[in-house]
């Protein structure tokens, strides 16, 4: 706590003087008393009263009085509270290997319940958008607080066919633009400095490899240069599973045939350089979930608030407002104890 006005606490100087003023007229009273010819009947004359009756209404105000010098030294607080209401931007990978069962009861219910949890945890402090991606990406929900309509938007999720990574970072990148609001200077070329990014952030979750669309590299260096870090997120475990509901998953899906054109070689898995590459270049880290709950560990470990500044809050009404309450409790014990005539 610091004040605006120390100078003022040098009033606190007061208190000792005052109880010294108090203890001495406690004394007078007392060697005014013995004058009595007979002290049994004073004592029988003035009922007995406790030293607590006796002293507290007064160590009360004496407290108030600390409490009103330190009200007019203007204390104030320093937190650090975000700099600005973050963007984060959900791209999932809607293919069609996201049918596999090897999360139960799929990947993409077990995606979609996890980006719930994450949605619900968000307590109005970022605003979410959603883009959904197979062959071509989609933007399901402009970025907002709405919790009902991004759960709406999370729970219409279907899969397509095709695994367009580079779109859906391109499409969450230029929802960013519109949306967000910036809080660090516009970005300059070359490469990003330490802590010289935007508060918005892109979470990428996949289970296969780009099969069409914007290399995924490209899109990475876009954002890179718009200073929006990319975390992804690899999903699904080594061996895969059974297609949800029967079949495979069809021509190009989820990047996970097994010829050797577009951006690198068609396998049963997943295309950790790449993702780990994104995450590299736009300052992002990569993470592998194998289980709907690592997911949602991941999802809980996110750094959806990337930038916070200092904020310096008077709080000085909280110490006159305390001082006013002991005044008030002083003067009515005062009165209820020791009643004027």
């Amino acid at each position: 706590m610091k004040f605006l006005w120390p100078f003022a606490l040098l009033a606190l100087a007061l208190i000792p003087l005052l109880i010294l003023l108090y203890l001495t007229v406690q004394r007078r009273r007392r060697r005014y008393a013995v004058r009595y010819s007979s002290l049994s009947l004073l004592r029988a004359a003035i009922p007995a009263q406790s030293k607590v009756r006796r002293y507290l209404p007064m160590a009360l105000f004496l407290v108030a009085l600390a409490s009103l010098a330190v009200a007019l030294a203007r204390p104030v607080t320093v937190t650090r509270v975000p700099a600005g209401r973050a963007t984060v931007m959900l791209a999932l990978d809607v293919s069609g290997s996201m049918r596999q069962n090897d999360i139960p009861p799929s990947r993409l219910v077990a995606a979609k319940q996890a980006a719930l949890e994450f949605i619900d945890k968000q307590k109005n402090t970022n605003q979410v958008g959603i883009v959904a991606f197979t062959g071509i990406a989609q933007l399901v929900q402009t970025p907002t607080t709405d919790s009902d309509a991004l759960a709406k938007a999370v729970r219409n999720l279907t899969t397509g066919r095709g695994t367009a990574i580079g779109d859906g970072i391109v499409t969450a990148l230029e929802t960013i633009d519109d949306f967000a609001q910036a809080t660090v200077a516009a970005p300059t070329p070359g490469a990003p400095a330490a802590g010289d990014y935007r508060p918005d952030i892109i979470v990428l979750l996949t289970d296969g490899v780009a099969t069409t669309g914007v290399d995924p590299l490209e899109a990475a260096q876009r954002a890179a240069e718009g200073r929006v870090r990319v975390y992804t997120i690899g999903f699904g475990t080594e061996q895969g599973g059974q297609f949800e509901g029967g079949g495979g998953p069809g021509q190009g899906m989820g990047g996970m045939s097994r010829d050797t054109g577009g951006f690198g070689p068609r396998r049963w898995g997943i295309d950790e350089e790449s993702l780990k590459a994104i995450a590299s270049m736009t300052g992002g880290e990569y993470y592998t979930a194998t289980s709907a709950r690592e997911l949602q560990k991941v999802l809980d470990s996110l750094p959806t608030v990337l930038i916070s500044r200092e904020e310096t809050l008077e709080i000085t009404v909280a110490f006159a407002l305390v001082a006013a309450l002991l005044v008030a409790a002083a003067v009515l014990l005062s009165q209820f104890w020791h009643p004027l005539p």
